[in-house]
């Protein structure tokens, strides 16, 4: 059997064009009263992929996942699922299940109560929910919290438990509503390589609602980033972090820095670009970006080198004075204000125990980035 790594490299099922969407979103649009939470919104989903919508609060994420759950009925368009409409389909009657970000826990009932809750409401027998509540516990490592009441948890067992409540009844879409946010950072990135090896030991498609860029990236095939109701790219998040499509990618999907400009000359995949200081910039033009046009010159901050020295024969090659430091213990992050006022961040892992004269505040540094390494984004 393959492990989850060498699975979630080969599984590209929407670069098969023979490859049959399981959930179609066509030209889907929600309003409550006059404002629009989603504007003609079309996207294809695959099965087994585990899929996040990644925005702002605000940008319609949730009530996408909301009209697909069937607790909200969409106002124009359609959302299918293996080809079949389902609108009119109540939300017990789609093959659905929805975590909450509350977890939704009821507290007068212990942790096996609360996973049979559920298979009961649909009439399974007994000896069959005990065998089922035996196995989700078993699943989410909660053996031996059978008898226990959500106020006797922490917070990620509470998680987990509504996990095992979600996934008790063996559903073929799981619905995660920022299912993270209650946890502490390092338990949360505990849980996240672990719901990538779930999803994939069960073979249930994963579709995951967060705010949070580094949980999308740890766990999703794809990313859909939202904005006021509209998708504005889905891609692998190696693509998206690497390629985004606009400013607004780019700078809601971690550090970027922007420098404008206008395009001088283009050759190949590459444009030469000028700043308004004059400064000669080069990056690579993706979006095919024309001479005379103004475009952003983009580049993250671990694409960035720092040094005291001016570099000889390099690229992209910046001046400026140390303004900020933070140390974060693997990597340090500078912040540099250039002659013009603009500050850019630069980061440098830290590969030795500790440098013998590290570069410290106030000084004078160059900064520069290679061709590769940096974009030109539409102004």
């Amino acid at each position: 059997m393959k492990g989850v790594a060498s699975f979630r490299r080969d599984f590209e099922p929407w670069n098969d064009g023979s490859a049959r969407p399981f959930i179609q979103f066509d030209n889907l649009t929600k309003r409550y009263g006059a404002v629009t939470a989603v504007d003609r919104l079309s996207l294809d989903i695959y099965e087994r992929e585990f899929f996040a919508l990644l925005g702002p609060s605000g940008c319609g994420k949730t009530t996408l996942m909301r009209v697909l759950a069937g607790f909200e009925e969409a106002s124009e368009g359609a959302v299918y699922l293996e080809g079949e409409d389902l609108a009119g389909r109540p939300p017990y009657r789609r093959p659905v299940n929805m975590m909450f970000q509350s977890y939704a826990l009821f507290p007068h009932m212990d942790v096996a109560k609360n996973i049979a809750f559920g298979l009961k409401q649909d009439g399974m027998g007994k000896g069959e929910i005990t065998d089922r509540v035996a196995e989700m516990l078993t699943l989410v490592k909660m053996e031996g919290f059978a008898t226990r009441k959500p106020d006797q948890l922490s917070g990620g067992q509470r998680q987990r438990v509504a996990l095992a409540r979600s996934l008790a009844k063996q559903p073929r879409l799981l619905l995660l509503d920022e299912p993270l946010g209650a946890l502490d950072r390092k338990l949360r990135e505990e849980t996240q390589f672990e719901l990538v090896d779930l999803q994939e030991r069960l073979g249930i498609t994963f579709m995951i609602v967060t705010h949070d860029q580094e949980e999308a990236m740890t766990m999703a095939d794809r990313i859909a980033v939202m904005d006021v109701g509209q998708i504005v790219q889905v891609a692998p998040p190696a693509e998206i972090y690497e390629r985004p499509a606009s400013r607004y990618v780019a700078d809601f999907l971690g550090d970027m820095n922007f420098l404008p400009t206008t395009i001088t000359s283009t050759k190949g995949d590459l444009a030469t670009m000028e700043g308004e200081d004059g400064t000669v910039l080069k990056a690579l033009n993706p979006h095919q970006a024309t001479i005379g046009r103004n475009a952003w010159f983009a580049a993250r901050p671990e694409k960035f080198r720092i040094s005291r020295n001016r570099p000889v024969a390099a690229c992209n090659v910046l001046q400026g004075e140390v303004w900020d430091i933070a140390y974060l213990g693997d990597l340090t992050i500078y912040k540099v204000r250039l002659g013009d006022g603009t500050f850019i961040k630069a980061s440098q892992l830290n590969r030795d125990v500790m440098a013998d004269d590290p570069i410290t505040w106030e000084e004078q540094v160059w900064l520069h980035a290679d061709p590769q390494t940096a974009l030109v984004l539409p102004a």
